[in-house]
């Protein structure tokens, strides 16, 4: 049914435990997955004339977010290469993460977004915003979104 799988991470214990459930759901429709994660772009500092020694150039950020993106996604890779699936990562900048996700879906393919929900309703929701709701009102691709019950022990 679902040939390409993109499932999204932000690191967190929970997204952990939804790439986790995304890897089975992929096994399960014996497609491939793409593992995403996106990362603040850049940020000058404001109001400064000479950016400071200890602030990282460009370049660097760029490094650092892409290790942290592997980090993240290796254990997806991981899932995924014990499944036997075909399997890819990336990361990509954007301080709209939302647009990101759809817009890789849409360039890689992929016809399934699956990602997580804190599973927070009411104000909590509303205050906090999400990321998958703003996936859910700007794609027509189908998203699965795994909910959690309770937050789960890091």
């Amino acid at each position: 049914m679902y040939r390409k799988i993109l499932i999204t991470t932000d690191g967190s214990a929970v997204s952990q435990h939804t790439a986790c459930a995304g890897v089975k759901f992929a096994q399960q429709m014996g497609a491939e997955v793409l593992a995403l994660f996106v990362a603040p772009e850049y940020q000058y500092p404001v109001y400064v004339e000479i950016i400071p020694p200890s602030y990282p150039s460009e370049e660097e950020y760029i490094e650092r977010m892409r290790h942290t993106g592997e980090e993240y996604m290796g254990s997806i890779m991981r899932a995924a290469e014990r499944a036997g699936l075909r399997h890819g990562c990336m990361t990509a900048f954007s301080d709209a993460a939302a647009l990101k996700i759809v817009d890789v879906a849409q360039q890689q393919q992929c016809d399934l977004i699956f990602m997580g929900s804190h599973g927070r309703s009411g104000w909590g929701q509303l205050l906090l915003g999400s990321v998958t709701n703003k996936v859910l009102s700007q794609t027509t691709i189908p998203v699965l979104v795994h909910r959690l019950i309770r937050e789960p022990a890091d």
